[in-house]
């Protein structure tokens, strides 16, 4: 009789759910039937059943960190069973030694991750007997019952499994040593904490304490746009003042010149130009796609994106979702008319209905099994749920992947833009752009929120004549660039090719997933908050002063840059393949930790630390109680002003229910813990440029009045 082995409970009785069976404690029985005669046994891992043992149990004096101890290399590595789960371990190692077990059918998640979590739970129970692969895309009755009858067998996914435990090894190392090299080195430097270091996760924080510095340095800077009404035959219009084709000012008083000149005078329209452009449909998500839409559209994190997708998927109503391919094969192509149809007769839907595509089986930008990897898109299976019984979460996503099969199935959405040149007075020019919408196409599934700059500009034709009838000066400020949204760090690991000056290396890491895969990089994103790396408020990421500290350490390391990830993605894809050995790459490895030791402690004594970076620090270990960093006293008790997340507010809360507070954000200015610093300890603030109020900027100090309590602004002369 056959052993089936899944991944998760979950998926485990799904797999049984097609054949008539017995529950069993950690275990199912399978009667006999057509595709087992014998019967079988379905039992299920949780998760990773296996670890990679920790240093101490190589050699004892391991445990101690101490920078004589590196590097931490073991000659062999070796797994054990986590505590938490060694009663489900012990029920498989049962099943596996059952004499009447024949066969064993590895039923992990159809990637590389599940080919190691199987894999190593065989070896670890010495199992012998032989194995066949269930790979399938989706847990519907169908895909299980064609998934049993064409089994791979155990040599066409043992690359797959060789490449999954080089890379597991592989960043044990890194990690383990990088990570006691900087806390230990850091250490002395007066930051005690554990700087946690990895071969994803670092070069992705890398990026995102870049934005953070970008921001933190960017110097706003004035300018000023001149902005006229026209009324040509009865048709009102505005348009922006361009010079060289730039329609921003450097000084208000060229701009109030141009504005006191172009006031009254004639207006003549001296061109119309219209550009149409075609949208096509988006292509099918792959995981990295759909956790970035969800994001932006609904504030999930991708963790919670892929936890709800994972659900979706095990009830059978969803693909595979660690798909990183946004195409499907002709196979998958031609169950969709059957799929719609279903989806036809939901009233959610039924709007949609009938197509204006018939079929998109012979459309290669949706259909090209080239570009299918391991698995297809994501997409709605054949198996339709009672939308009402979903949850809130699981109705929003599933609702996505279901209106992106439904969007492919209609035409382009085309739109028009018009540009308009407008002459004041034969010789200030002004332009004016405009956009219509000309055919709505897919654009009627999927709702686009966009912020459109450009209005509808009434129909114009060149050579019109009229009169200009009012001319306005608005001032501005150049604006720093945007923080990351969670969704954008996604989409910031899949694209980290961009950043890379060498083009073959960029085009190796576009090739192969950027920094990290489909199914960690919600891990990595979660793992940079749990441990104080960033900070994630209004779905907007801030990079702690911990990750500054590290990330300034690093310095331009190779573990800090998407380049070795590229090659190292490279040489584990080779791996994949069958066409590079597992053991030269861990040679390889093994040298790049020798090397960053030895420059690291080289480069340790010439590290320095801003004092604003060292009084930002918060020790951020898991489990532990954070210590705010102290800004200054409190104006209206005896407590102490401290950071809370969205403002500054006392200690004294919870004692005496103290409500002094200042905001972080005041007339769209953010107010640092520096400047909050001078204000509570020196009075006042220094000058910070780019209040804005009532569409005026201006510049100020602040300070407290000590009888209202309350924060105002100190301008040259006056205060208000």
């Amino acid at each position: 009789m056959k052993l089936i082995i899944a991944e998760k409970p979950d998926q485990g009785s799904t797999l049984a759910s097609i054949f008539k069976h017995k529950r069993q404690n950690g275990f199912i029985e399978i009667f006999p039937n057509e595709l087992f005669p014998d019967g079988g046994y379905v039992t299920w891992a949780i998760g990773h059943i296996c670890q990679l043992v920790q240093p101490e149990k190589y050699q004892p004096e391991w445990k101690k960190w101490s920078l004589t101890n590196l590097p931490i290399i073991p000659e062999h590595f070796n797994y054990e069973v986590t505590k938490d789960k060694a009663k489900q371990f012990a029920v498989i190692k049962k099943l596996v030694s059952d004499p009447q077990v024949t066969d064993i059918i590895h039923a992990g998640d159809a990637g590389r991750e599940g080919e190691l979590i199987i894999r190593n739970i065989l070896r670890l129970t010495n199992c012998r007997k032989p194995m066949k692969r269930l790979w399938i895309s989706s847990l519907t009755p169908n895909s299980i019952r064609e998934g049993f009858k064409k089994l791979l067998e155990e040599t066409d996914t043992r690359n797959l499994y060789f490449e999954a435990y080089t890379r597991a090894c592989a960043d044990w190392v890194v990690g383990m040593n990088a990570s006691r090299l900087y806390s230990l080195l850091l250490q002395k430097q007066g930051f005690s904490d554990v700087f946690s270091v990895g071969r994803v996760q670092t070069p992705t924080l890398a990026l995102i304490v870049k934005r953070e510095l970008e921001i933190e340095n960017f110097k706003s800077e004035p300018f000023w746009e001149v902005v006229a009404q026209f009324l040509i035959n009865d048709k009102k219009y505005t348009g922006k003042w361009q010079n060289d084709g730039e329609t921003r000012v450097n000084t208000k008083e060229m701009a109030e010149k141009v504005a006191a000149f172009c006031r009254g005078k004639n207006a003549e329209v001296d061109d119309v130009q219209c550009e149409r452009k075609e949208f096509l449909p988006p292509l099918l998500y792959n995981l990295s796609a759909l956790q970035a839409d969800a994001n932006k559209r609904y504030k999930f994190s991708p963790k919670k994106t892929l936890d709800v997708l994972q659900q979706l998927y095990q009830k059978g109503y969803v693909s595979y979702p660690r798909s990183d391919s946004r195409y499907v094969t002709k196979e998958e192509a031609a169950n969709f008319p059957d799929t719609l149809k279903k989806l036809s007769h939901l009233k959610e839907y039924q709007g949609f209905f009938p197509l204006p595509v018939d079929s998109i089986a012979e459309n290669k930008r949706y259909v090209n099994e080239k570009k299918v990897t391991d698995h297809y898109a994501v997409i709605p299976t054949e198996q339709i749920p009672n939308i009402e019984k979903l949850s809130a979460d699981e109705q929003k996503l599933y609702d996505l992947v279901v209106k992106s099969l439904i969007a492919a199935h209609y035409q382009k959405a085309i739109f028009e833009y018009t540009t308009v040149i407008t002459l004041v007075d034969g010789r200030a020019k002004f332009v004016s752009k405009g956009k219509v919408q000309i055919d709505e196409g897919w654009r009627k599934v999927i709702n686009q929120k966009e912020q459109d700059d450009e209005p509808s500009l009434p129909p114009l034709e060149k050579g019109e004549q009229g009169k200009t009838i009012k001319v306005d000066v608005k001032e501005s400020q150049t604006q720093p660039p945007k923080r990351y949204t969670e969704g954008q760090l996604i989409t910031l690991m899949k694209t980290a090719g961009k950043h890379i000056e060498d083009k073959e290396l960029e085009k190796i890491l576009t090739k192969t997933e950027g920094l990290g895969t489909e199914a960690t990089r919600a891990g990595i994103i979660t793992m940079l908050k749990d441990r104080a790396y960033i900070e994630v408020r209004k779905n907007l990421v801030y990079a702690t002063a911990k990750a500054k500290i590290l990330i300034e350490a690093v310095g331009k390391e190779i573990l800090a840059s998407p380049e070795m990830t590229a090659k190292w993605e490279q040489k584990l894809k080779e791996i994949s393949e069958g066409s590079a050995s597992p053991k030269q790459f861990m040679e390889q490895t093994k040298k790049m930790v020798h090397h960053l030791i030895t420059t690291g402690v080289d480069q340790a004594v010439n590290w320095t630390f801003s004092k604003e970076l060292s009084e930002n620090f918060t020790p951020g270990k898991r489990g532990a109680k954070k210590t705010q960093t102290k800004l200054g006293p409190c104006k209206k008790c005896d407590g102490t002003m401290v950071d809370k997340g969205s403002f500054y507010g006392c200690t004294n809360y919870h004692k005496n229910k103290c409500s002094f507070t200042i905001s972080k954000k005041i007339l769209g200015k953010n107010i640092t813990q520096k400047n909050i610093k001078l204000l509570l300890t020196e009075g006042k603030t220094e000058v910070i440029e780019g209040f804005t109020n009532n569409e005026k900027t201006f510049n100020a100090k602040l300070y407290i009045d000590e009888k209202e309590k309350r924060v105002k602004f100190i301008f040259e002369n006056a205060t208000v």
